[in-house]
């Protein structure tokens, strides 16, 4: 039998002149070349028993759990949030009747910022890009009817991520549910938004401490809850390639970790609640073998950097979302075979739960319809294509194993360069990752504009525009915002909203844990605003350097 290279030599040789290549650029978009084919000679040095082993077993090559899609299907976790809550809380209701298996939460920018609805910063956004939630009021009415106990929430949502969280919390609390049956995430991964999506309010060594103190009390109190959820999704749609995205963001994940060791907790209690969060994108391939390439350094470096015993605290457990970024407004209908193809990727790359975007939303927010399809792609590949049936099927390929083993050692390699320069909190400071992200999307776009990289719709195949329907967002609910936020402040108890703000400062000024002043604060109706503006009093507000 050949070998490869005398394959190669034969068809690809200058002197053979069979077979010549059409002109096209195979690389991936994390500017990898791939050989036109792959052979056991690639795997010289791979040990299906030390980098692949069994589902549910070290290192988590093949899956977190045994039996994967066979045992139960990924969460389908549509992301949603317009308007107001009572909007929203009926969009809920109706993903639920759809299917939807679990609650995604996006709210508006004033919140992500920390801003109340009625603040002047805030006017001709509320509602717009997520839903507005400025108190426990809103709170209440967004999961009006739904059973924390019963259906899982995911919070989008990074500085104020103590103050929603508590507000969920509290209004469980006020249910009269049981906190150890509650579960959900919080993104709450600062660090990313100093990366990536800017959304940052204190300076990072502030910004993380909130985040540790989540770390600290969560498992004590709210112990089915993921208090993280590091979030490379962001890190992507900033222009960051695949293998950048997977390195920033397990740096990020090891960040705190060891924030959390500093701190004196004990790992094997905080690890197995940290999830992450990925972006699925175009190259098919590249996605499968980042989830895998994810779980197996993650599991490495857990248990071999830093000394966790207990196994699930070696488990990367994952949600993913297909690429927003990916979805141009140009000929939007087509986005619905883009998102098919991302999502059966996250799929086969064992994601354990999965938000499918929407083709509409390079235009606007989803419609209930756009929502609806996107919905009904992931039940398609869940109950149509058999891919559930086989615990990662793509096992054993040598393209599939050749690429696993190369985005890790391109992944290690960032990571150790990160570690070398003082950290993720030192790589912020001195640029370096926002420098990195920046000649990535350079590069793409180059590669769009000169059409070494086609896009269909865009820069080839292009039609005449099509129009489709899109969300409108009600410009009245500021007002209604604002009436709510008047009527919270008016009927509170005003002595045990200053007593609860000033118990919020001063954990910030002695550095205690802050959730328990958090919880007070939600039940005390503080808004949003007030506990943000509080802190900033002690931290101050950040501002991001001028690069030159």
């Amino acid at each position: 039998m050949k070998t490869k290279n005398e394959w190669l030599q034969s068809v690809y040789s200058p002197a053979a002149q069979k077979f010549p290549e059409r002109k096209y650029n195979f690389k991936n978009l994390s500017d990898m070349d791939p050989e036109p084919i792959y052979t056991a000679d690639d795997l010289k040095d791979w040990d299906a028993e030390r980098d692949l082993g069994y589902p549910g077993e070290f290192p988590y090559t093949r899956g977190v759990q045994p039996s994967v899609y066979r045992g139960k299907l990924w969460t389908m976790r549509m992301f949603a949030g317009f308007g107001s809550a009572e909007q929203t809380n009926e969009r809920f209701h109706s993903l639920l009747k759809a299917g939807q298996t679990g609650l995604s939460t996006a709210f508006d920018l004033p919140t992500l910022m920390g801003y109340d609805s009625d603040h002047p910063f805030s006017k001709g956004e509320v509602g717009k890009c997520g839903v507005a939630v400025s108190s426990l009021a809103d709170m209440e009415i967004l999961f009006r009817g739904i059973d924390p106990e019963q259906v899982t929430t995911s919070m989008t949502i990074n500085s104020p991520a103590n103050a929603i969280w508590a507000m969920y919390i509290a209004n469980a609390q006020k249910q009269g549910k049981d906190l150890g049956k509650v579960g959900g995430t919080i993104q709450n991964d600062i660090l990313k938004e100093f990366i990536a999506q800017k959304e940052f309010i204190y300076p990072p060594a502030p910004s993380v401490k909130l985040v540790i103190d989540t770390f600290e009390w969560g498992p004590k109190v709210v112990p089915r809850w993921n208090f993280i959820s590091v979030s490379g999704y962001h890190i992507r749609e900033a222009g960051a390639t695949g293998v950048q995205e997977l390195a920033f963001t397990l740096a990020d994940g090891f960040h705190y970790v060891e924030k959390a060791l500093e701190r004196g907790l004990n790992i094997d209690e905080f690890a197995p609640r940290i999830s992450f969060f990925w972006d699925i994108h175009n190259d098919f391939f590249e996605e499968i073998a980042k989830l895998r390439a994810a779980r197996r350094i993650w599991a490495r470096q857990m248990r071999d950097r830093y000394g966790a015993k207990n196994p699930r605290s070696w488990m990367l457990r994952t949600h993913s979302q297909t690429a927003g970024v990916s979805l141009p407004a140009q000929q939007p209908l087509n986005n619905i075979a883009r998102v098919a193809i991302q999502a059966l990727a996250a799929v086969l790359g064992g994601t354990q739960s999965l938000h499918t975007d929407a083709f509409d939303e390079a235009l606007a927010l989803p419609t209930e319809e756009s929502a609806a399809i996107a919905l009904r792609t992931q039940q398609i590949i869940a109950y149509e294509t058999g891919v559930a049936g086989v615990v990662d099927p793509l096992a054993g390929s040598y393209y599939v194993e050749k690429l696993t083993n190369d985005i890790e050692a391109a992944a290690m390699g960032y990571i150790e360069q990160i570690r070398m320069m003082g950290g993720v909190e030192a790589g912020i400071d001195n640029g370096f990752f926002q420098l990195e992200m920046a000649e990535a999307a350079y590069r793409y776009q180059r590669e769009v504009e000169t059409k070494d990289r086609l896009i269909v719709g865009v820069n080839e195949f292009v039609q005449d525009a099509v129009e489709v329907p899109i969300q409108i967002i009600d410009p009245e609910v500021e007002e209604l915002q604002a009436r709510r936020l008047a009527q919270v402040r008016r009927e509170r108890d005003p002595q045990r909203a200053q007593q609860a703000l000033e118990a919020l400062r001063d954990t910030a000024v002695t550095g205690a844990n802050s959730m328990p002043a958090f919880l007070e604060c939600a039940h005390a109706y503080c808004t949003l605003g007030e506990q943000m503006d509080i802190l900033k009093t002690v931290y101050g507000e950040y501002t991001e350097p001028v690069l030159v």
